[in-house]
């Protein structure tokens, strides 16, 4: 065997990593710590693959499974999401459901983990043990944007406001499955902080399904006269409260929303 630079053993490595709070590694730390050709290092992870001690992520990334995941053979991605992203250089946050979830809004841990990022968009994280769905979004502000802080360090999140409003424009969640999610959100949102992000968000439709619902079925109305003052210095138009449907429905001509689908409170 090759000498190697500060470990005897890939195994030391990965103990020495988590000792030190990390939960992940990248290829280019295995090559600047051994000293041994690309072909004995993918062996050498492909043996703590085998023994269930390392998962790969994505090419390049792996995370290391602790004894309370051995039998899930994945950890929770807030554990190494944050390490993922610095080492794609991407700039990011926790959003939608896993963002609710934080904040006590979800009715279950959701099984999907999603994560907003900037262009260009990365391609979503797929297998049996793990599921990472990746969104793009232009640019967003500092301040709509909170760090968690997670067994690994610390995480970007969307704030309350900014989740509630990236519920109704990414993906294809479904007002139903939504509708609940923002009755508990709504605890969360602060009027001054709903200002201050929804003035910024360029997706008005979401802001108008955001206020629509605020008013008419959650009935806050400090929040909704934020979305309604928002709403003052744009151009609105007629849409649909069920996205993509052409079924008819009632107009609210306040908001501007056809209530083209009943709201329910169970999902």
């Amino acid at each position: 065997m090759e000498s190697v630079i500060g470990y005897n053993t890939l195994s030391e490595f990965v103990d020495e990593t988590r000792a030190k709070g990390r939960y992940s590694f990248s290829w280019a730390e295995l090559k600047e710590c051994f000293n041994l050709s690309d072909k004995a290092l993918t062996q050498a992870l492909f043996r703590l693959k085998k023994k269930g001690r390392i998962a790969k992520i994505r090419k390049g990334f792996y995370a290391i499974i602790t004894p309370e995941y051995s039998k899930q053979g994945m950890i929770p991605p807030y554990l190494f999401v944050d390490d993922l992203m610095k080492l794609l250089g991407k700039n990011y946050y926790v959003g939608l459901l896993s963002a609710a979830a934080l904040y006590g809004a979800a009715h279950q841990q959701p099984m999907e983990y999603y994560v907003i990022t900037e262009k260009p968009s990365l391609r979503n994280i797929k297998n049996t043990k793990l599921s990472i769905n990746f969104y793009v979004k232009k640019d967003w502000q500092e301040d709509e944007v909170v760090q968690k802080k997670t067994d690994a360090g610390y995480m970007n999140v969307s704030t309350p406001s900014l989740t509630a409003l990236d519920l109704l424009t990414y993906g294809n969640l479904g007002i139903n499955r939504i509708y609940p999610i923002l009755e508990e959100l709504v605890e969360e949102i602060r009027p001054a902080e709903l200002t201050r992000v929804s003035k910024n968000y360029s997706f008005t439709a979401s802001v108008q399904r955001l206020g629509y619902i605020m008013d008419r079925e959650i009935g806050n109305n400090k929040l909704a006269d934020v979305l309604k003052k928002t709403l003052e210095d744009r151009k609105t138009y007629s849409i649909p409260l069920l996205k993509n449907s052409n079924d008819a429905g009632i107009l609210d001509n306040e908001w501007k929303i056809i209530r083209n689908i009943e709201l329910e409170r169970d999902l």
